[in-house]
């Protein structure tokens, strides 16, 4: 069976999948962690021919880390699913409720998507989030992660579904696509998939979107900024910013420029140089920096690279405005933060700065589904239409609009025999 072929079977499939009571859809996220539980040797060790297959291959040691699927993160994936068990069911909510006219009634009521396309890095987890995330939304999800997890892959997704179906999901609920030229078939199904969410460098991305009719959401790059304000507490900023970028140097909500105040700087170079050091961070600074501290000079393109290594760019800025100014022209609107004890100035960058996610005085590492209670993400969008930030069960569901009537006509209203009152329930 062809993608499109299977595409159109699990479109028919997803209005079963939408008619599905929350007990139903939570019954089976609750069978898949447990038999994930269950069999994670079987993972560990398809996990393990995967990162033999990485080593042959010489694949980047950033993707390699994405790749490892430890006992860490089997641990966290199923208490993302126990998470998702406790939220309430994001279907059939009434939105809206108004009469138009006696025995006229509106209601607006949140529905799944449908069939939604999934492209995504090497990640195993990944595919435990926008899986389980799918089925909790009522929508139907066609997976295709990457070659490098291919037999990590296999044995989860042969987990979920068999876990899921047993549980009297349609048979169409998940697709693993797993072929490379798949990825051309999938995004020729713009009669069958209502979305498709890649997740993946900015040149992949750009292919997804420049290559398909069907609606895309996600974002390519992470060039997260962090600013530190001429007002700040360096017991708070040097352990943010290591943070930012040391507790998963690979994420897309790593920072990778920091802006300093020009009369922070010696106030924060010398503590941070020395920390950057212990941790092994490579500083690539503008000259202004480099002439009073030790580190390598920074070109005009490190403030457009997303390193996903040891690797910050720093240069000084004057105040506030030049930050945001600077963010919102080398940055991907993905996520940045500012240090700061000045409230006015926090209140200005947290406004004008034009990311999915600003925050003050903590880690841009905080920019995920789960760490925001959403139970996990499929991804984040730097989008500004249906989904922004961290895309989780609110993310994965739109509305219908419902009409109630007794026989009423449009022509009564055109010819004046009946008027609308548009009273709200």
């Amino acid at each position: 069976m062809t993608i499109q072929e299977k595409a159109a079977q699990m479109k028919l499939d997803s209005s079963l999948m939408a008619g599905t009571t929350i007990e139903t859809r939570n019954a089976a996220l609750a069978k898949i962690a447990e038999r994930l539980l269950e069999n994670q040797t079987a993972i560990f060790e398809a996990n393990a021919k995967d990162l033999e297959e990485a080593e042959k291959n010489q694949i980047a040691p950033a993707v390699v880390k994405r790749l490892k699927f430890s006992e860490q993160k089997l641990a966290d994936s199923v208490k993302g699913i126990q998470n998702l068990l406790t939220l309430e069911d994001p279907l059939f909510k009434e939105q809206l409720k108004r009469e138009l006219d006696t025995n006229l009634v509106l209601v607006r009521e949140t529905c799944p998507i449908g069939v939604i396309g999934v492209i995504f890095e090497a990640r195993p987890d990944a595919l435990i989030q926008i899986a389980s995330l799918c089925i909790k939304s009522g929508n139907c999800a066609i997976l295709k992660g990457g070659s490098e997890t291919k037999y990590t892959n296999k044995v989860l997704f042969d987990i979920i579904y068999q876990a899921a179906t047993e549980c009297e999901l349609p048979e169409g609920c998940l697709f693993q696509a797993e072929l490379r030229d798949e990825i051309a078939e999938l995004l020729s199904c713009h009669e069958s998939v209502d979305l498709l969410i890649p997740r993946g460098s900015n040149a992949f991305v750009q292919y997804i979107m420049n290559n398909t009719k069907i609606p895309v959401l996600g974002h390519a790059d992470g060039i997260c900024h962090i600013y530190v304000d001429k007002d700040f507490d360096v017991n708070k900023a040097v352990p943010i910013i290591v943070d930012a970028k040391t507790q998963y140097t690979a994420a897309c909500n790593s920072v990778e420029t920091l802006l300093i105040h020009e009369d922070a700087v010696d106030a924060l170079m010398p503590v941070l140089q020395k920390v950057f050091a212990e941790k092994n961070i490579t500083l690539r600074a503008t000259k202004e920096i480099t002439d009073k501290y030790s580190c390598e000079a920074a070109t005009d393109e490190d403030f457009d690279t997303e390193y996903l290594d040891l690797i910050v760019s720093a240069k000084t800025v004057k105040n506030v405005e030049e930050a945001v100014k600077h963010i919102n022209r080398h940055g991907s609107h993905h996520t940045d933060c500012i240090i700061t004890e000045n409230a006015d100035s926090a209140a200005y960058f947290m406004r004008m700065v034009d990311s999915a996610g600003v925050y003050q005085n903590c880690s841009t590492r905080f920019a995920d589904g789960f760490r925001y209670g959403f139970g996990a993400e499929v991804g984040i969008s730097t989008s500004k239409i249906h989904a922004r930030g961290p895309v989780g069960l609110e993310g994965l569901v739109t509305y219908k609009y419902k009409l109630f009537g007794a026989g009423q006509i449009v022509d009564d209203y055109a010819t004046g025999k009946s008027e609308f009152h548009f009273k709200n329930l």
